[in-house]
């Protein structure tokens, strides 16, 4: 063919592939096809769920001016897993017992009543115990040799070591640790009452301790420092619970507000 001829539509100029960039072969998409000058379809349907994928409103991201923290209510809070920590407070009597009820005066209050741990009485049982197994022992092999009189020996030293325990039990049960919003006291002794007391404002320091045999059974040994003097409160052994009786004590000299908040009691008469 030569160069002037004029060339045929049908010919090789005919079959070749069209570019992909033609319209006829363009993806389109509905989303993004104006419908207007300067408009796409998602503009002009904004409602419509076919055309607004995608689009972001306007006021979708847009931060709150002011941040406003979650309620809980105490239902939801209660099905919460406190497993991961000891509870802060255990409960207590709102009302203390007659038998410190009249160591208080009208105007302070009441905050809780404490008696030592039961390993305060590891001791006495020990003995008792041991007296126990040991004279029984003896009493018997007595008897058999025919010795009667030391066989009533055996018998009244026996009672005379469980008069003992009985006597160190009933100390034990009748000796109470008090917290109240002005003083802590220890009340002990059955026959002479020993009541010793420290002001809260005049605690200068205070710790606990806790040997390895206290935190496996959950008590310890509490020391109080009063500017600088040796007071009868400096030392209280055996004190149950100790981390929170510490973080009663210490609310109770920095944060009365929060104990009062807590317990719902009002301020009036609190000169603490």
């Amino acid at each position: 063919m030569d160069p002037g001829d004029p060339r045929d539509p049908r010919g090789e100029g005919a079959q070749r592939p069209r570019d992909d960039d033609d319209d006829a072969f363009r993806y389109r998409d509905d989303a993004f096809e104006d419908t207007g000058p300067g408009r796409t379809r998602a503009q002009t349907y904004p409602d419509d769920p076919r055309f607004t994928h995608g689009a972001r409103r306007a006021d979708e991201y847009d931060e709150p001016d002011q941040y406003e923290a979650p309620v809980f209510t105490e239902e939801e809070l209660e099905g919460l897993d406190r497993s991961g920590g000891p509870r802060r407070f255990l409960p207590l009597e709102d009302e203390p017992t007659t038998l410190v009820a009249r160591y208080l005066f009208p105007t302070e209050r009441y905050r809780g009543e404490w008696k030592r741990h039961w390993i305060h009485l590891s001791l006495p049982l020990s003995v008792g115990a041991g007296a126990t197994l040991l004279l029984g022992y003896l009493a018997g092999f007595l008897t058999r040799q025919n010795i009667d009189g030391m066989v009533t020996v055996a018998v009244l030293i026996w009672l005379g070591v469980i008069s003992w325990v009985a006597w160190k039990v009933f100390d034990w049960y009748f000796d109470r640790f008090i917290l109240t919003n002005k003083r802590v006291m220890v009340v002990n002794g059955i026959v002479t009452r020993k009541v010793a007391m420290m002001p809260l404002l005049r605690v200068t320091d205070m710790k606990y301790e806790q040997s390895a045999l206290g935190r496996m059974l959950s008590y310890g040994t509490f020391v109080l420092e009063s500017a600088g003097q040796d007071q009868a409160l400096r030392e209280v052994k055996h004190l149950p619970n100790p981390n929170e009786l510490y973080l009663r004590v210490v609310e109770e000299m920095y944060e009365p507000q929060a104990v009062e908040a807590r317990l719902g009691k009002d301020d009036e008469g609190d000169d603490a």
